[in-house]
């Protein structure tokens, strides 16, 4: 008898990355792993038969699985529930696959029948449900999870299910478009907000957030500039912190990498402030994106969540 998988899809700026999980196990299957570059700015077309061939050597590799379903873990704006990229210029990504349902073409392109779905979870979400199932919040109940890179994620989470609206978390669980500072947090709390502080300074660009990094053993500046980043970014978090009583605050995306210029000043916000808040780095990273989206295919789990996939 077969045993059936869930293929998981991590979907980047540059990358894709796909993955088998085992629905009976539940567990990822890490032989299956397959990863392809992507040129994000190429035709639709191109686009999805890159993803279409990453994808089909994972389920090359599952055999004889069954396959149940893919998930996407996929970033943003797009129409989650139906499948429908909405790029734009603005966006500086895929904008050439504005208005494409990915989840038809994919289905096309990898010959599924229709009793595979082909389902989409936001990335940030994604990560979120993976870490709370499988990485560093497995074992508490109400966890904030937050990707700090190119741009600033975030997922509240209850019980492995995604919190999007009441009063204890923002607007859809997000925190990237609320005002920080002469801006909003996206601005600041991103590889472009740190870069672009450290240009301000000093007259220097740098090509990414791991040189800053390593010219923080010397380097005055980038020593405060990480300092200030873990300050504020805690000040930043508390009130969400305190009102939807986060157990567990797991940090991924590349700054993560650089938590021990951070982490510090970080932990010092809520040891000050009285609060029991664990705080982790991922281990899992893009793997816990896979795990989320690959849950996608159970339909149990997906009927509960289907309902905020658009947040």
């Amino acid at each position: 008898m077969k045993k059936k998988v869930s293929i998981g899809v991590d979907v980047g700026g540059s990358h894709i990355s796909s993955v088998a999980y085992s629905v009976d196990e539940k567990r990822l299957l890490p032989q299956t792993l397959a990863e392809g570059k992507v040129d994000n700015k190429k035709p639709a077309d191109e686009i999805i038969f890159t993803w279409a061939r990453t994808i089909s050597e994972t389920i090359e590799k599952v055999k004889p699985h069954e396959i149940g379903g893919i998930g996407f873990a996929m970033p943003g704006p797009f129409d989650y529930f139906n499948g429908i990229a909405l790029f734009q210029q603005m966006t500086n990504k895929y904008e050439n696959l504005y208005g494409v349902n990915v989840g038809r073409e994919i289905s096309k392109a990898l010959g599924l029948g229709e009793n595979i779905p082909v389902r989409f979870i936001n990335d940030a979400a994604a990560f979120a449900i993976g870490e709370s199932i499988a990485g560093s919040a497995a074992a508490v109940s109400r966890c904030l999870a937050i990707t700090l890179g190119t741009g600033f994620g975030s997922s509240f989470i209850k019980d492995q299910m995604p919190v999007v609206s009441g009063a204890t978390v923002p607007p859809e669980g997000m925190v990237y478009h609320l005002p920080f500072e002469k801006g909003v947090a996206d601005d600041y709390f991103s590889t472009r907000g740190l870069l672009g502080r450290y240009f301000e300074q000093t007259g220097t660009h740098l090509p990414g957030v791991k040189e800053l990094a390593e010219k923080a053993p010397y380097d005055a500046v980038a020593q405060e500039l990480f300092y200030d980043l873990g300050t504020k970014l805690g000040i930043f978090l508390k009130p969400w912190v305190q009102k939807f009583g986060v157990q567990v605050l797991v940090i991924g995306g590349n700054i993560s990498n650089a938590f021990n210029l951070f982490g510090e000043s970080l932990v010092e916000v809520y040891a000050e402030s009285g609060i029991n808040l664990s705080i982790k780095i991922s281990d899992l990273n893009e793997t816990a994106s896979m795990i989320g989206a690959a849950l996608l295919s159970d339909d149990d789990y997906y009927n509960n969540v289907k309902s905020i996939l658009n947040s």
